[in-house]
């Protein structure tokens, strides 16, 4: 078993802590017009954001941004390289709105789709982020694959993005993180997925703890998919019912083998390396200490930081025939 990170396939146990969702790298003439809180392009500024992860404890990252809207498989792997931190890139395909005038992203059979996909995971990722004519390989690989929906149940071109990520996982090995748009509909993609034959156990869904509701995560949980949760760093700090209730809650319940962390942090006003706050590193130096005050046992804090992230991107890899 072995995870695939930019630099190269690496033991599980050597990735550490290890934050379950992030962007560091989001570039491109979208993000840079409309969204411009989530243009993050600066080298300099994710390694010294990175660095006071690494301080904190931090030894790996899952930058969670699929193709076609920012990628840069060579600044990533600098970002890596300078950091110290193992960085685990995705491939995949987003919510619709992410792909103005890109009609492959929403219109492609799957089979296609998986084709793209699976060649990142292989080969490289394609230096130019499939946003163009022509495609140059990098030699820096994919070792997850990210997909997004936004509506609670998925429509055709979810159907089509989803079945590309299944055979994608079929043919390759690796797990499937999804988008929950404002955290919710995780039961369809389960579901779909499930029937598309991939098992629950290697599916991740993002943003449920937007939802603060016990019951609706109870029932996430009982599919056998793994959840993750991102929202504490945007909550007031020690919030009485914020994610860290939340995942107090879930430990009380005994779902702590499948549940992860990270903070989602694509926002320039959240990095200090960029003059924003809390930064990236207070999900250990204050998130953590928080589970501790809310009684959880080193153990589980170790589970959803170290041990599930650890498990969930493992995988045998598979050379497609």
């Amino acid at each position: 078993m072995i995870v695939r990170t930019v630099l190269g396939d690496v033991d599980p146990a050597e990735l550490g802590t290890t934050y379950a969702h992030e962007h560091l790298v989001f570039d491109g003439p979208l993000v840079e017009d409309r969204f411009p809180d989530l243009h993050l392009h600066d080298v300099d500024a994710a390694v010294t954001e990175l660095a006071a992860c690494a301080a904190a404890g931090a030894g790996a990252m899952v930058d969670a941004l699929p193709a076609g809207i920012g990628r840069d498989p060579y600044r990533l792997a600098e970002v890596s390289r300078r950091s110290g931190v193992h960085l685990v890139a995705a491939t995949g395909v987003h919510s619709p709105r992410w792909y103005p005038g890109l009609s492959w992203a929403n219109e492609t059979e799957p089979e296609t789709l998986a084709d793209l996909f699976i060649a990142e995971l292989t080969e490289g990722i394609d230096r130019f982020d499939y946003r163009g004519p022509v495609i140059d390989r990098s030699p820096y690989r994919a070792g997850i694959v990210k997909i997004g929906s936004i509506n609670e149940q998925p429509d055709e071109r979810d159907r089509r993005v989803f079945a590309a990520a299944a055979l994608t996982h079929q043919r390759t090995g690796v797990p499937i993180l999804t988008h929950c748009e404002d955290g919710k509909g995780g039961f369809a993609q389960v579901a779909l997925l499930s029937d598309l034959g991939v098992a629950p156990d290697r599916v991740v869904l993002s943003h449920t703890d937007k939802v603060l509701d016990v019951g609706y995560h109870r029932d996430l949980l009982d599919t056998g998919a793994n959840v993750e949760y991102d929202q504490a760093l945007r909550q007031a700090p020690g919030a009485e019912r914020g994610t860290g209730w939340l995942v107090a809650e879930m430990v009380g319940l005994g779902y702590s083998a499948q549940v992860m962390l990270g903070t989602d942090g694509a926002r320039r006003s959240m990095w200090t390396s960029l003059g924003g706050s809390p930064g990236l590193a207070a999900l250990l130096t204050d998130f953590v200490p928080e589970l501790t005050r809310r009684g959880l046992p080193e153990g589980a804090i170790g589970l959803m930081l170290v041990d599930n992230p650890a498990r969930v991107l493992a995988f045998d890899p598979v050379v497609p025939e």
